[in-house]
Order: structure tokens, then C-alpha cells, then sequence
């Protein structure tokens, strides 16, 4: 799986936004989001302030790739695998 700051800069392109844009959007400086980029875990209040600001659930695309098992002790848990 891509970084999370990869996937975020590539939607930002995606969406023809400038990085100044964003950078008001999020409250920073753009040299901070130029970091943010290069990250590859971010604190999941800013995820989920940019997940707003960009219209893109970033959370459930970055749960699609945890593995996931049911247990047999109860209907529908499901537990992350390590």
C-alpha cells in the first residue's frame, strides 16, 4: 500500500487543488504540507479534517487493506490479524 501522505497528495492532484489551497484548508503552512507527503501515518483527526476537506473517506479505503478474521466465539467479530 502507498504512504497515506501519497495518497493524499495524489487526490489533491486528482482535484486540481494547489497545495496553498490545502494548506489554508487545513490550517498550515505549505511547507508543513509538502512533510505531510512524505508521511506514511498521519493522526487520525487531521485524516479525518482532510477526509472532510477533500470529500474522500480515506479511513475506509485504509481498512480495506487490514486483514480481517471472524472468530468463532461470536456472530459478525471480526478481530485484526498480527
Amino acid at each position: 500500500m502507498e504512504p497515506i501522505g501519497t495518497i493524499i497528495r495524489e487526490e489533491l492532484e486528482r482535484q486540481e487543488r494547489s497545495v496553498t489551497w490545502f494548506a489554508r484548508k487545513i490550517g498550515c503552512d505549505r511547507s508543513n504540507v509538502y512533510r505531510l507527503f512524505q508521511k506514511h501515518s498521519i493522526d487520525t483527526a487531521l485524516l479525518s479534517r482532510i477526509s472532510v476537506i477533500l470529500g474522500r473517506d480515506f479511513f475506509a479505503e485504509l481498512s480495506e487493506n487490514l486483514p480481517v478474521t471472524t472468530r468463532n466465539s461470536g456472530a459478525g467479530d471480526r478481530s485484526v490479524s498480527k
